[in-house]
C-alpha cells in the first residue's frame, strides 16, 4: 500500500465518483474520493497524495478555487476534470495552476493514461539532453539568460538573483526553452516534450503555461512568433 501511487479525487456526482474511483484502483492507484471541495481541502492537507484530479463543477469550493488553494500550499501535480471541452472553465482551471485537464465524459484508459503521463513529468523534471545551443554556462549546470539563472541540476530558477518559483511543469516548459534558445518550438512540439503526449492535445494547456511563465520570468523573455510556435531569447 505505501508504494502506490495516492490520488485525490473531487467529484460530486456519485455514480461517477464510484466508478472512477473503482478503475483507478483496479489500475493500482490508491484512491481517497471526496464529494465536495472543502472535503477535498481536508484530505489534501491530512493525506498528501500524488496527484488531485478535481471536478470543475463541485459544491462547498468549486475546483478552480481548490486548485489555487492547492498551489498555494504544494506543487503537486492537478488534472483538472470539464463537462464542457470549449468552456472558459478549462482556462480558469488552468490559470489557477493546474497541469492538464481532461473533459468528461472520459474513457477510463484515457484517464489513466493522462495521469501516468504527469507523474512521469512529475518524477522525472529535467527536459531534453539537448545542450549545443544553451545558454551561457556560469559553473554547476547553471545556464544564464540575462538576469535570468537556471540550475539545471538543482532545479532552481532565480530572477535578478532572487528566487523564482516554478512548478514542475513550468520548470521543464523553461528546460525545454533554454535548451535551445532562439529556436522556435511549436505548440504540438512542447505538447510532446513537455506533456508527454503521444497523441494530440489542447494547444490552450500550451498557451496559459506559457503566459504563466512569463509573469514569472519576465514577459519579454519568451517570444511568440505568430503560426508557428514560442521561442526564448537568446
Amino acid at each position: 500500500m505505501a508504494d502506490q501511487t495516492h490520488v485525490l479525487f473531487v467529484e460530486d456526482d456519485d455514480v461517477i465518483r464510484e466508478a472512477t474511483q473503482l478503475a483507478l484502483e483496479r489500475d493500482g492507484f490508491a484512491v481517497t474520493a471526496m464529494p465536495d471541495g472543502l472535503s477535498g481541502l481536508e484530505a489534501f492537507r491530512a493525506d498528501r497524495p500524488d496527484i488531485a484530479l478535481l471536478d470543475v463543477m463541485v459544491p462547498g469550493l468549486d475546483g478552480v478555487s481548490l486548485c489555487r488553494r492547492i498551489r498555494d500550499e504544494s506543487t503537486v501535480p492537478v488534472i483538472m476534470l470539464s463537462a464542457r471541452a470549449d468552456s472558459i472553465d478549462v482556462v480558469l482551471g488552468l490559470e489557477a495552476g493546474a497541469d492538464d485537464y481532461v473533459t468528461k465524459p472520459f474513457d477510463g484508459a484515457v484517464l489513466v493514461a493522462r495521469i501516468r503521463a504527469v507523474l512521469r513529468r512529475f518524477g522525472h523534471a529535467g527536459g531534453s539532453d539537448r545542450t549545443e545551443d544553451a545558454g551561457e554556462p556560469v559553473g554547476g549546470g547553471v545556464l544564464s539568460f540575462g538576469d535570468l539563472e537556471i540550475d539545471t541540476e538543482g532545479m532552481e530558477v532565480r530572477r535578478a538573483g532572487q528566487p523564482v518559483a516554478l512548478t514542475p511543469t513550468e520548470m521543464r516548459l523553461l528546460l525545454e526553452f533554454s535548451s535551445a534558445p532562439g529556436t522556435v518550438l511549436s505548440r504540438d512540439k512542447l505538447l510532446e516534450r513537455v506533456w508527454d503526449y503521444g497523441w494530440g492535445g489542447d494547444t490552450r494547456v500550451v498557451d496559459v503555461h506559457v503566459q504563466r511563465l512569463r509573469q514569472k520570468i519576465g514577459q519579454d523573455r519568451i517570444e511568440t512568433v505568430r503560426g508557428f510556435g514560442y521561442k526564448l531569447k537568446a
